[in-house]
């Protein structure tokens, strides 16, 4: 490896750090006679963790990191005087291939700036995961970011390749979106999903028929979503991933704690920290989505549009549903039982299969993994002499639960100060 592609490397690598959309895909691609590497179902990728608890990482980069566009939260914009580098196919195959066959990676995360336009910029991402499959057998990981405004060929093309394909929606508002970014909208985004989305479903399809069909991004695609460079509330967030989670292809939704690159720009936020706190009640709030049956509307509302810095927030909708407690824990359902705070899904389904044959108490909940700490104020069971929320109070339960360590301020993490919008972006107090 020469001196000047290492330079690149160091320089393209720093360009990627900002996107947080990579992880695991879920997807398993066997080794083949004469083939190199392969990729195991359910592990994560990119210093992520697997069930057994193994480090798995990836080459994390960017073909390029010249860009025509001028969105004001990108440290890659075109007007920012960074330093620029572009890997050509053959250098990133090679480099890859090298990574992975001194075991520093086990797969490709790979996405880059739009240069001339965004089939250009496409087609040459394509022809890196088609080489590394094609040419050099290559059975890792590939994670493909398409490019928004790519035409649905090189979409097609390029879930032929990769295990997972991700566009990126970055504004969830295509207001506030043409304020950071004039020259993007959403339809630009929105349509290559749609294309790996049809790709995905006629490839399965045609599956059943023929099992020798090609599998096309067999784990889905995922986008992500900057969160505090713009004045929506946790509400409107929430809500386009939901309408996005109803399509089935749709994997995940990333939040991306906004990170101040570009403080000149005077359309962007005065930034204390970047808000770390708001962003993992976002992911909680999506596992509420996702797994845990949960609307929207349920976990935020037009009275209280953000979410509680404070606690999660499954225990802030409890808080706020004493008639819904407590849950008896021997003859309630599955669905509610997985509503009481401190009990996950595997507890959940732990119990409705043992109630069957003994009677439950505290410490069989405990053993079955069920944070007790929080849950026994919300249910009742054998051997639970603590009173309830019934007995207590919202404010009760509220005051007697241990606060999450945190820092001394956290509020949105934010100086909210959007120079060209009508008012900030509103808070929990």
């Amino acid at each position: 490896m020469n001196e000047q592609v290492i330079q690149k490397l160091k320089i393209l690598t720093e360009s990627a750090k900002y996107d947080v959309s990579c992880a695991s895909s879920g997807t398993s691609r066997k080794n083949t006679r004469g083939g190199v590497g392969n990729t195991v179902g359910g592990w994560g990728i990119c210093h992520s963790f697997s069930e057994d608890g193994r480090c798995i990482s990836l080459l994390k980069i960017m073909l390029t990191n010249y860009c025509i566009y001028d969105c004001a939260y990108c440290i890659n914009r075109v007007s920012n005087d960074i330093p620029r580098a572009t890997l050509s196919v053959t250098e990133l195959v090679e480099l890859t291939m090298e990574f992975y066959r001194r075991n520093y990676i086990e797969g490709l995360f790979l996405s880059s700036g739009v240069v001339r336009n965004p089939d250009y910029t496409m087609e040459r991402l394509v022809r890196v995961a088609k080489d590394l499959r094609l040419v050099h057998r290559f059975n890792g990981y590939i994670h493909l970011k398409s490019i928004p405004g790519a035409s649905e060929e090189l979409v097609r093309e390029a879930g032929l390749y990769a295990d997972r394909l991700s566009v990126n929606l970055e504004i969830p508002t295509e207001k506030n979106l043409k304020l950071l970014a004039p020259e993007k909208d959403h339809q630009s985004v929105y349509l290559p999903m749609k294309y790996i989305q049809q790709g995905i479903q006629t490839y399965q399809e045609e599956r059943k028929h023929y099992r020798h069909t090609p599998r096309f991004a067999p784990g889905g695609q995922s986008t992500q979503m900057i969160v505090g460079a713009t004045p929506e509330t946790d509400k409107d967030i929430l809500q386009v991933s939901s309408s996005l989670y109803e399509e089935p292809t749709m994997k995940r939704v990333y939040y991306s704690g906004y990170i101040s690159v570009n403080t000149y720009d005077k359309r962007l936020p005065t930034l204390k920290q970047p808000p770390l706190v708001r962003e993992n009640r976002l992911y909680q709030a999506d596992w509420l989505l996702r797994f845990y049956q949960f609307k929207v509307d349920e976990i935020v509302d037009d009275q209280s549009p953000n979410l509680d810095l404070e606690i999660d927030p499954k225990l802030a909708w409890a808080l706020r549903h004493p008639e819904f407690f407590p849950v008896n824990i021997q003859t309630a359902d599955y669905e509610a039982i997985l509503r009481v705070p401190g009990i996950g899904v595997k507890s959940a389904r732990l119990i409705v299969a043992s109630r069957r044959f003994s009677r439950i108490g505290f410490y069989e909940l405990k053993k079955m993994g069920a944070v007790m700490k929080k849950a026994k104020y919300f249910i009742t069971c054998n051997e639970l002499p603590d009173k309830t929320i019934h007995e207590l109070g919202a404010y009760g339960v509220r005051k007697l639960l241990p606060p999450t360590p945190r820092k001394k301020i956290d509020e949105r993490q934010l100086s909210f100060d959007f120079a060209d919008t009508e008012e900030a972006a509103p808070t929990n107090e």
